[in-house]
């Protein structure tokens, strides 16, 4: 069988005899828009660029030395006195006797005839045996038992660390009163002292 199909000009006008006219239909043409394919080797993915921060310097630790002064002292450790009576006036008396525990039976005696002659008791003041703390001195003493009236009886006042004074006489120092006299044993049998020291404690009465 013979290709009926041709594309010859003058055998198709034998098959078409009226004019033919080719209309363009637009409501059939669709609008399509064109793609265009990106690669992937086109894409290219920017990461945020973050604000960099700048870590904290350390600082330096500054080491303060203080200076030692060679003129300070080391504060001095209290003193802690045993004693008889209750200081409830601030009177100390010293005695010096390191074989008795205040002195001889004579000097005993001797003693409490004083005390009751300037009207005392053993309430009133503080008795201390320096036999037991000969290192003491006044400071330490004025420290522990805040004393205003000191009768010392063969302590002297070199041992307290203060200036020489007359003996059997009454006297002032820092603000506290004073009578040094002989050691209670020995007083006892010295009638001239024990006269002199009677007039000085007489004095503590007015």
């Amino acid at each position: 069988m013979l290709n009926q199909l041709t594309n010859n000009a003058e055998a198709l006008r034998l098959f078409f005899t009226e004019d033919v006219y080719l209309v363009k239909d637009s409501s059939q043409s669709a609008s399509v828009e064109p793609l265009m394919v990106v690669s992937e080797k086109e894409v290219s993915v920017t990461a945020p660029v973050l604000p960099k921060v700048e870590e904290p310097t350390p600082k330096e630790e500054i080491i303060v030395v203080q200076p030692t002064l060679q003129s300070e002292t080391v504060a001095e450790p209290a003193l802690d006195f045993k004693y008889l009576g209750k200081n409830q006036k601030q009177i100390l008396i010293l005695v010096n006797d390191s074989a008795n525990e205040v002195s001889t039976e004579q000097g005993r005696e001797l003693l409490r005839k004083l005390v009751k002659a300037i009207e005392l008791t053993a309430n009133d003041f503080a008795l201390v045996n320096y036999a037991n703390y000969g290192g003491a001195k006044f400071k330490h003493l004025k420290a522990f038992f805040n004393c205003s009236l000191v009768l010392s009886f063969g302590v002297g006042a070199k041992q307290l660390d203060l200036p020489e004074q007359a003996l059997h006489q009454l006297s002032l120092l820092e603000n506290t009163q004073f009578v040094f006299t002989n050691n209670l044993h020995d007083l006892d049998s010295d009638q001239q002292s024990k006269k002199v020291l009677w007039g000085s404690l007489q004095q503590l009465k007015k």
